[in-house]
């Protein structure tokens, strides 16, 4: 479990801290209410991160801010003074945060910090900038904020990083850069990731504004004007990088069935009417089968609804680790799925289906904590030729329907 580690004199408020941190974000909290104290702990455990009291009994002028720093821990300061000098003076040290101790609603802030530094970790920057110093800068403020960060000098080099690392989750351009500029990379880049995608934000120090609009108008979900406060890039970054995740988590739930995490029927539909678009100058072929789990009734009538559940998740997850990343599994309903495989033959795609099969027939099945059953499905399959996308599906159903009165646990492909 990941420790924080409080430094904190006014012992109320570092209780109170701990407790709600504890509560919140199940972490391993340690308080210290000294300088020494926190030694000691920085010497025993690895934090996550460090919220430092500046004025301690033995540390008055901020003294634990430099000494935390310099054992390389993530620091986020708390502090009642509201002397703007002293306030920049911090933020010019490598913090994440200077946050006011006024209340609860400073105690609230400092746990949504933490929870989104810690969903940070997930997300990946490609910082392009053809100045050193500055890519040098803004990486380390990146980092210090927890996003994995790989930086490039100019556009093309981000072009060729996003083709071969398709998994970035943020892209921050400069405008001014030798071979592609920022607004023409903005462009490109959206050729290919759309907003649901990939974040971009625009830096310049331009003062033409409407160079702020031309990177909106090409796709930029935020611009930044140089010379920027190190809390206006932090806040813009995560405010996008949220922005981004909410609008995947609700894409997400539109496209993803609620029981087994499959993707639906709608999902199924609108991603093969693409690839279908897709695959007709190539030829290329595909399978459709759909999937029914035999005696399901039974299932459902012996141990409840509850326990169908846990077989249907069950099947899911067998069917989706054995198909391809790029194949489709989808929950139609109820205890039906239905499989797109596609570039394949039918041999190949009947060598798969069968593989599914057994999978499923010798796997045990947790229906409850005392009960394990066996089961099997029926599969009926269709290679696409020139029919339609429901019709490649008819015949699949179809041949579903002659597995299941032929006795049932088998494969008929037409």
């Amino acid at each position: 479990m990941k420790r924080i580690l409080i430094v904190e004199d006014n012992k109320t408020l570092a209780k109170l801290l701990a407790k709600k941190i504890e509560l919140s974000l199940k972490y391993e909290v340690d308080v210290a209410y000294k300088l020494s104290e926190a030694k000691l702990f920085l010497k025993k455990y690895t934090y996550f991160i460090t919220l430092l009291d500046i004025n301690l009994p033995d540390a008055p002028n901020g003294e634990v801010v430099d000494y935390v720093l310099n054992k390389g821990n993530h620091a986020i300061v708390l502090s009642a003074t509201i002397d703007k000098e002293f306030r920049k003076k911090m933020l010019q040290k490598n913090i994440i945060d200077y946050v006011n101790k006024g209340g609860v609603d400073d105690i609230n802030y400092i746990i949504q910090t933490i929870e989104r530094l810690e969903k940070n970790q997930k997300h990946k920057v490609l910082l392009v900038d053809d100045s050193m110093v500055f890519r040098k800068t803004m990486k380390n403020m990146l980092e210090n904020l927890f996003y994995k960060v790989t930086t490039v000098a100019h556009g093309e080099e981000a072009i060729g990083m996003l083709n071969t690392h398709p998994d970035f989750s943020m892209v921050i351009t400069d405008y001014n850069m030798p071979v592609m500029n920022g607004l023409e990379l903005t462009s490109e880049i959206r050729k290919d990731y759309n907003k649901s995608e990939l974040c971009i934000i625009a830096i310049s120090s331009n003062d033409n504004e409407e160079v702020n609009a031309l990177f909106l108008k090409q796709g930029a979900n935020d611009f930044i004007k140089k010379p920027f406060s190190k809390e206006e890039f932090s806040c813009r970054i995560n405010n996008s990088i949220e922005a981004l995740e909410n609008i995947q988590f609700i894409t997400n739930h539109a496209n993803r069935d609620f029981l087994t995490g499959l993707y639906n029927r709608r999902y199924f539909y609108a991603n093969m009417q693409e690839y279908i678009e897709d695959t007709k100058e190539s030829g290329e072929q595909f399978a459709v089968a759909i999937i029914d789990i035999d005696n399901f009734k039974y299932i459902n009538d012996t141990y409840g609804h509850d326990g169908g559940d846990k077989i249907i998740t069950s099947v899911s997850e067998i069917l989706r680790i054995n198909t391809s990343y790029r194949d489709i599994v989808a929950r139609f309903g109820g205890e039906e799925f239905c499989v797109a495989l596609k570039n394949i033959n039918k041999y190949s795609a009947l060598d798969i289906l069968e593989r599914l099969r057994q999978e499923i027939q010798k796997f045990d099945f947790n229906v409850d904590a005392t009960n394990q059953i066996k089961i099997t499905i029926s599969i009926g399959a269709a290679l696409h030729n020139d029919d339609t996308l429901d019709e490649t599906i008819n015949q699949a159903d179809m041949m579903l329907h002659n597995a299941k009165q032929n006795g049932k646990n088998q494969i008929i492909f037409n």
